[in-house]
C-alpha cells in the first residue's frame, strides 16, 4: 500500500500562486481560475477559501500590509525620537526598495473595497500607526491633539511614498536627480522635523 500524500494546503498555495501571477503578468490578469490551473487543480477548489478574485487579492494585501508594518516595527529605537524617525521613514523606503511588488500591491495598485475587508484595513492601519507613534514621541508633538499629529503623520507617509515611487520609476533621474545624490534627503528631513 503506498503512502498517502500530504495534503495540499489549497488556500496557502493559492495565495502564493496569485501572488506569482502578479509577479509574472500582471495584477491584471489574476483570477481565480489561473490560479487554479497553475496549482493543476479544479476550477473550483480555490473558490472553497475565496468567494471572488478581490477576496483572495484582499487578502494577499492584508498578508503584505501585516509583514510590512512588522517590518517597520523592528527598526531599532536609538533614544532620540528625532533620530528613531529619521531610521523609520528610511526602513520605509527601504521597504520599498527591497520588496517593489509588495509595494505596488500595496499603495500602486486599485484596492478591494476597505468596507468588506476588513483585515486587509486594520494591517493597513497598522502600520499607519507606527508613524503615529514615532511622532507621539517627538517632545515638539507630544502636545498636538491625534488630529493634528495624524495629519503630520498623513503628509509625512504621502511624501515619503511619493520618494519612493519616484525612485521606484526613476522619475529623478527623469528631472536629472539621481537616486544617489538623493539618498539622504528624507533621513536629513525627518531628522527636521519637529
Amino acid at each position: 500500500m503506498e503512502p498517502k500524500k500530504p495534503k495540499r494546503d489549497v488556500r496557502q498555495a493559492s495565495l502564493a500562486e496569485a501572488k506569482a501571477i502578479i509577479a509574472d503578468v500582471g495584477l491584471e490578469h489574476l483570477s481565480l481560475r489561473e490560479v487554479a490551473r497553475r496549482l493543476g487543480i479544479s476550477h473550483q477548489a480555490p473558490y472553497k477559501h475565496f468567494p471572488s478574485r478581490d477576496h483572495l487579492l484582499a487578502e494577499i494585501v492584508a498578508q503584505t500590509f501585516a509583514e510590512f508594518a512588522a517590518y517597520l516595527d523592528a527598526v531599532p529605537r536609538a533614544g532620540d525620537p528625532h533620530a528613531d524617525l529619521a531610521s523609520l521613514g528610511v526602513a520605509y523606503l527601504n521597504y520599498a526598495a527591497r520588496y517593489p511588488l509588495d509595494y505596488r500591491l500595496m499603495f500602486g495598485s486599485t484596492l478591494p473595497d476597505p468596507s468588506t475587508h476588513p483585515a486587509m484595513m486594520h494591517h493597513a492601519r497598522h502600520a499607519f500607526d507606527v508613524l503615529l507613534s514615532a511622532l507621539a514621541r517627538l517632545p515638539e508633538r507630544s502636545a498636538c491633539s491625534d488630529a493634528v499629529r495624524t495629519q503630520d503623520a498623513l503628509f509625512i507617509w504621502s511624501s515619503l511614498h511619493g520618494f519612493a515611487m519616484m525612485t521606484q520609476t526613476r522619475a529623478l533621474e527623469t528631472v536629472a536627480l539621481p537616486p544617489d545624490s538623493l539618498s539622504e534627503a528624507p533621513a536629513s528631513l525627518l531628522m527636521r522635523i519637529g
